[in-house]
């Protein structure tokens, strides 16, 4: 793999990466501590968010659930203690589930809005208001490919991340008189725990096997291969810094060509 672009306007800054333990949201934590970044590594599962911080130095790890407003802001609150505040905002935690539309139950459609919509809102609100009050901030929040365009099987984590998309550009509209800058990644096909499940729960439901779900998700993508965390990482970390300096509002695709605008 290709070295990442040094940014030096990085080094010193502090982050808080929600759902960073595993997966997307490790490989952002992991590559902000590379600019020299100091990461808070929020997860609800503290266990697997402690293993996660022994890897990166300066990190520290708090235990979030990004579905509860008392959760986000103590462990929000517990980092400004630990590192004097914070610059950055990842908001990454989110969860997935797959079914026919018509076959949703109610409750698979609250917890993918209770982690995908509503612990965004939470997580940007209350840093919202630490950036509002400190002068300064960034905050970029992982959508979907999913999140451009509505994707069977996944009608309910669609709906959930087109609103990311719709509050990212809301949340971005109000702040930027302020000098604070919203944005999102769109991931599209990425090798992580979730697509694991993803690609055994599509096969179930498709009477397919996982390798045909797999070679379509590759032929899907123009660039042919399927997407590592790493991709979106470096995507993340170029819109935290001044080189992104006149972006806000925007859902970046970073889906290998599988969506183009």
């Amino acid at each position: 793999m290709p070295s990442s672009p040094t940014f030096p306007e990085l080094a010193g800054k502090r982050a808080i990466v929600t759902g960073a333990a595993t997966g997307i949201g490790l490989a952002i934590a992991t590559a902000l501590a590379r600019q020299d970044v100091r990461v808070a590594i929020c997860d609800i599962n503290l266990k697997a968010a402690r293993e996660a911080s022994s890897g990166i130095a300066g990190s520290i790890a708090v235990e979030t659930d990004v579905t509860r407003r008392d959760s986000v802001e103590t462990a929000f609150a517990g980092v400004q203690a630990e590192f004097g505040g914070y610059d950055i905002l990842i908001a990454n935690a989110g969860v997935s589930t797959m079914q026919h539309a018509v076959d949703i139950t109610d409750a698979e459609w609250d917890f993918n809005f209770a982690v995908n919509a509503r612990g965004i809102f939470l997580a940007n609100q209350i840093a919202a208001r630490h950036f509002l009050a400190s002068g300064a901030g960034v905050i970029v929040n992982t959508a979907s490919l999913a999140g451009k365009v509505g994707a069977p099987l996944l009608a309910h984590y669609s709906a959930s991340k087109f609103a990311v998309l719709g509050w990212t550009q809301g949340l971005a509209r109000e702040l930027a008189p302020r000098g604070i800058r919203v944005n999102a990644v769109c991931p599209g096909f990425v090798k992580t725990g979730m697509q694991s499940r993803e690609i055994e729960w599509e096969a179930t439901l498709r009477g397919i096997t996982p390798e045909q779900v797999f070679n379509e998700y590759v032929a899907q993508t123009p660039l042919g291969r399927i997407e590592t965390p790493e991709d979106v990482a470096d995507v993340v970390v170029f819109l935290c810094s001044n080189s992104a300096r006149f972006m806000t509002g925007q859902g970046v695709n970073v889906t290998g060509g599988v969506r183009m605008d």
